[in-house]
């Protein structure tokens, strides 16, 4: 009997990610850490698209580079295609045959000195094992897939547009044809036409290919255009999960409220959607405060507040939010 594959294509439970601080730094000798990611446990849809949002230093970068293990996790587990990765000996060709990243800067994802038709042969001979006439081949399919011609793939990057590096990024990504791609930032170093663009293509190649996205950003605009499913992180934890449009026409969490109120919008009449104002700044990733970490900010915040860390709980069908007066932003 064959198994049929999960729901699910990646899920991580408990993850954490904390880089310990140098005792130069820490002249009383007590281990202290920054704590980039604190118990995140997140479902990413097979063939759909996750974006995590949030706000700069909130642990969505650090996350995503977890997940690829470019980073090993400090504790916790990360199950890819059935398979805990965490915990399995795995084959490193196999694993990044199957998930691949796109980076926020493309600058420094190319090689300057390597033409555009060797950065994107390079997954196929090294993951994928093609031969020679058959990359080639390939190569020429994948610039054409991402609206580049041949005449692009014998240039330096030097020679090419922002547009243009991200989108040789993006082919270079898909080349050993990967089950899942995170893409961190990809249209946050580009023009706003060519975000668009940028946009645009990784949609039609997301139906071509049958790919599945994790969507690093802090732009709520593109995670309203591209994404099915939403994550807001803040301070290294998840504080809402659900569907992406129920979530932008009906957050719940506080923080949630604040991030997509912030978001410029067209009307200039549209209220508030929180009637009373955030204050502070984000806490301390090395001291954060006790119980939920929103909670200094936080109009709504009380006593249990300071001590108890929420729980993500399931207001509605796929909708959690971890906060204790839930109630309150109905």
């Amino acid at each position: 009997m064959v198994n049929e594959p999960s729901a699910n294509i990646l899920e991580t439970v408990g993850l954490r990610k904390y880089y310990p601080i140098r005792a130069g730094i820490n002249p009383f000798g007590k281990h202290r850490f920054v704590r980039a990611v604190d118990d995140v446990s997140i479902k990413v849809p097979r063939g759909r698209t996750l974006a995590v949002v949030g706000e700069s230093g909130c642990g969505k970068t650090t996350l995503a580079r977890t997940m690829l293990l470019l980073t090993p996790p400090t504790s916790g587990d990360i199950i890819f295609d059935g398979v805990n990765i965490t915990k399995t000996k795995m084959n490193l060709k196999k694993m990044y045959r199957e998930m691949q990243m796109v980076f926020q800067d493309p600058e420094s994802s190319l090689d300057p000195r390597v033409k555009i038709r060797d950065s994107v042969a390079e997954p196929l001979r090294h993951l994928d094992g093609s031969g020679q006439a058959s990359v080639a081949g390939r190569v020429t399919e994948l610039m054409t897939a991402v609206g580049l011609s041949r005449e692009h793939g014998e240039r330096l990057p030097a020679h090419l547009s922002g547009g243009q590096k991200q989108r040789v990024a993006i082919a270079r990504a898909i080349a050993p044809q990967p089950k899942l791609v995170i893409l961190d930032e990809p249209t946050s170093a580009l023009d706003a036409s060519v975000q668009a663009q940028i946009l645009t293509l990784l949609l039609d190649l997301q139906r071509k290919f049958n790919l599945t996205y994790v969507l690093i950003t802090h732009n709520i605009a593109v995670a309203h255009y591209l994404s099915d499913v939403m994550a807001v992180m803040y301070a290294g934890n998840l504080v809402e999960y659900g569907p992406t449009k129920e979530i932008i026409s009906k957050p719940r969490h506080p923080y949630t409220i604040t991030l997509i109120s912030s978001a410029p919008i067209p009307n200039p009449w549209k209220r508030n959607l929180l009637n009373v104002e955030i204050k502070g700044e984000v806490p301390s990733a090395i001291n954060p405060p006790p119980g939920c970490k929103f909670h200094p900010r936080c109009p709504y915040a009380d006593e249990i507040c300071r001590k108890v860390n929420p729980p993500l709980e399931e207001i509605s069908q796929g909708h959690y939010v971890a906060c204790h007066f839930v109630d309150k932003t109905a």
